[in-house]
């Protein structure tokens, strides 16, 4: 999500400007397919959506392997936990303005449908959903006249592409109070709360309460300032238009979760300060239900609350510009029959105002003869997002799905680039993208954050939507549905060349990589080890453990070890690089990282020194250009995770023989003898051992000079 995307009201008169004149000119609209398509499926997976939106600690029971923790430090500058909640759309800033009309849009859609839920099998998880949002707006509220209304700075967030599980950048948290005021936000966390409340009323009442609770404080805040003075971390973002319509939509949730009347008079007393058609006393109908603007469906509430007729033909006049047209005017359609708005998120508009239609048409009070047009429109819209075009515009659902939402985790850069990958590693299942363009031009590019962004608020009136079509529709969630993935890449590699040699030394260049993605994740404990066949050295009657390991380059406190023993039964030795403390991660050319350079040298002089049978050194490119290699195993904390070992064990071997030569002589004479007086050189124990009774002594000395005076 960028800043001028969030700037509807800017361009609303420019926009229906447009409309007006469009409406003039005879339109070649072709509506939706009459084909249904599997709206079970499509509910099933845009609740799921907001699984993968999540921010805090995951519960345990989560349904995909590529999403983990994140944001646990929010609040951590103030002092308080404000982890949880969901992140914005396609960035990592947690926006309490569009998150709370989320929130509160689903909770209606389960209010209207529940049975829809339970039939589908979906009620667990779009409740989870409710009170991920909700736990989280209470955490915002510490106190009464205090509430974080958001979480992440929008110009820092956005200026990283990465994945959420690993960002490094400061998250701020800014508050509303009582004399710093947000009316908007705290009105329309209100009516999440509320309606969360009156949703939860029968399977948890406690919690119903504590919500309704919270409600009615942010709501008496927000009613006693009307004021948006402090809101401003949201500017350019999501900045308010207004409060009225938040101060409606709060308190006829507040009145629908409690029965308390005052509420229900508060509501309307908040009416004749809603917006009007420009020039006009008529309430405000050429726009639609969305985060800036809740007054459509406040006032569709309350005309099935009080059957009064200004809420009735305001909310009616709304649906008639989307439909049939009001005095001449009506929305745009696109040549293939969207209702179209606004570029930004037009998907998001016309299947918004396809709930509204559904909610509105159920009513016994609506006008009769408008009944199968507002459904009739639901359908079309719906199914033009499903794919009636020929093409969906959901991720992972039907034909030709969308591939490269503007998204960062779904895309899962390590390396802070949008093309890199050329391709998203991970699906995110139920995700609208914003939509086409107004003659239904659409791109599926990951840079297309107007056509292709995804928003938590773009998906709300979709699943209200999507439940409304499957109770008359039906369809089939898949069963057991999960977002498992198969790794599409190894998580941690290693690159690495042959930097330099010489006739006693071999020196490397290595860069270990974090490319996790299942999910991403700070690695701080990683090694690697270097193996090498050392027959060599010991046929030169050397000691391995004698060779010298030093580094000329890292980046960071690498260590680099001495020589050490891994199976010297086969002379296979190894040198250990240590990376623990460096924090390595997946977001950035430099952050996902770090190279090495070391060397392993004999002493000057010497010619014994051939690293062509070691087993690292196969495959190894020379130069400074490196690649991957296999035979440079990867630990984290001491657990391979990526390359290959030498194979250890017991192999064929010639009794007394101990340097490994393939002859039993003098040299293993010799050698046995200098191991028992002074520990070197390093020797075959096994071989040794002629008498295999499990140690090396001075009887296997005797025995060696018998076997060679034979």
């Amino acid at each position: 999500m960028i800043n001028i995307k969030r700037k509807l009201k800017k361009f609303a008169g420019f926009a229906l400007a447009v409309s007006v004149m469009t409406s003039l000119l005879p339109q070649s609209v072709t509506m939706g397919a009459a084909s249904t398509f599997n709206y079970g499926e499509a509910l099933q997976k845009s609740i799921m959506f907001y699984e993968f939106q999540r921010s805090g600690a995951l519960p345990a029971d989560k349904r995909d392997n590529w999403r983990g923790d994140s944001g646990l430090k929010d609040g951590s500058d103030v002092g308080l936990d404000l982890t949880g909640g969901w992140y914005d759309a396609g960035d990592h800033v947690k926006f309490n303005l569009p998150m709370s009309y989320t929130a509160a849009m689903l909770a209606w859609s389960v209010y209207e449908d529940k049975a829809a839920y339970d039939q589908s099998g979906q009620t667990k998880y779009i409740m989870d959903a409710i009170k991920w949002a909700n736990d989280y707006f209470i955490k915002c509220h510490p106190s009464s006249d205090v509430y974080y209304y958001q979480v992440g700075d929008g110009g820092l967030d956005h200026s990283w592409w990465g994945p959420a599980e690993v960002m490094q950048m400061s998250r701020p948290s800014y508050k509303v109070t009582a004399a710093s005021p947000g009316s908007a936000v705290c009105a329309g966390t209100a009516a999440s709360l509320a309606a969360a409340a009156a949703v939860f009323k029968a399977s948890d009442p406690a919690y119903a309460e504590k919500c309704l609770k919270h409600a009615k404080e942010l709501f008496a805040m927000a009613d006693a300032a009307k004021s948006d003075a402090g809101y401003k971390a949201a500017s350019g973002f999501y900045t308010s238009g207004g409060f009225y319509d938040e101060l409606s939509w709060a308190a006829v949730w507040i009145y629908l979760a409690s029965n308390d009347s005052t509420y229900l008079d508060k509501a309307e007393s908040f009416v004749p300060n809603w917006g009007k058609e420009q020039q006009t006393d008529i309430i405000s109908y050429k726009w639609g239900q969305c985060w800036d603007d809740v007054h459509y469906g406040a006032e569709l509430l309350l005309a099935r609350i009080t059957n009064k007729a200004i809420y009735k033909e305001s909310i009616e006049r709304n649906l008639d510009y989307w439909t049939t047209g009001v005095n001449g005017e009506k929305i745009k359609y696109t040549p293939k029959g969207l209702a179209w708005l606004f570029q930004w998120g037009s998907l998001r508009h016309a299947t918004t105002q396809a709930f509204l239609a559904g909610v509105y048409a159920e009513w016994q009070g609506c006008t009769p003869s408008k009944v199968s047009t507002y459904k009739d429109f639901m359908k079309s819209q719906v199914d033009y997002a499903l794919g009636s075009t020929g093409r969906s515009f959901v991720v992972g659902f039907g034909q030709n799905p969308p591939q490269h939402p503007h998204h960062r985790t779904a895309h899962g850069s390590w390396t802070d680039q949008m093309n890199s990958p050329t391709y998203h590693r991970h699906t995110l299942y139920g995700a609208l993208a914003g939509g086409p363009d107004s003659s239904d031009g659409y791109t599926d590019e990951i840079s297309n954050y107007v056509n292709n962004e995804v928003a938590c608020d773009y998906n709300a009136g979709f699943t209200g939507a999507l439940a409304k079509m499957y109770k008359q529709y039906g369809g089939n969630p898949i069963a057991n549905f999960k977002a498992i993935e198969t790794k599409t890449n190894d998580e941690v590699i290693i690159k690495a060349s042959l930097n330099s040699t010489g006739p006693n030394y071999t020196e490397i260049k290595a860069l270990v990589y974090n490319q996790t993605g299942w999910p991403a994740r700070v690695t701080d404990k990683l090694t690697f080890k270097y193996f090498m066949d050392l027959s060599e050295i010991v046929a030169a009657n050397v000691d391995p453990l004698s060779l010298v390991t030093t580094s000329n380059y890292a980046e960071g406190k690498i260590k680099v070890s001495k020589v050490l023993p891994w199976d010297t039964a086969k002379n296979i030795y190894y040198v250990n690089v240590d990376l623990t403390g460096e924090n390595i991660y997946p977001g950035g050319q430099s952050a996902c990282r770090r190279e090495v350079q070391f060397r392993i040298a004999a002493p000057q002089g010497t010619s014994y020194w051939d690293p062509k049978n070691d087993f690292s050194y196969k495959g190894l490119p020379t130069g400074s250009t490196v690649d991957t290699v296999t035979n440079i195993p990867i630990y984290d904390n001491g657990v391979k995770v990526f390359g290959n070992e030498p194979t250890k064990g017991e192999d064929d071997f010639i009794l007394g023989d101990a340097n490994r030569d393939k002859n039993v002589d003098a040299l293993d004479y010799a050698a046995i003898k200098s191991y028992l007086l002074n520990g070197t050189p390093s020797i075959d124990l096994k071989a040794a051992d002629m008498n295999q009774d499990g140690t090396v002594d001075a009887l296997d000395i005797a025995l060696v000079k018998i076997y060679l005076l034979r």
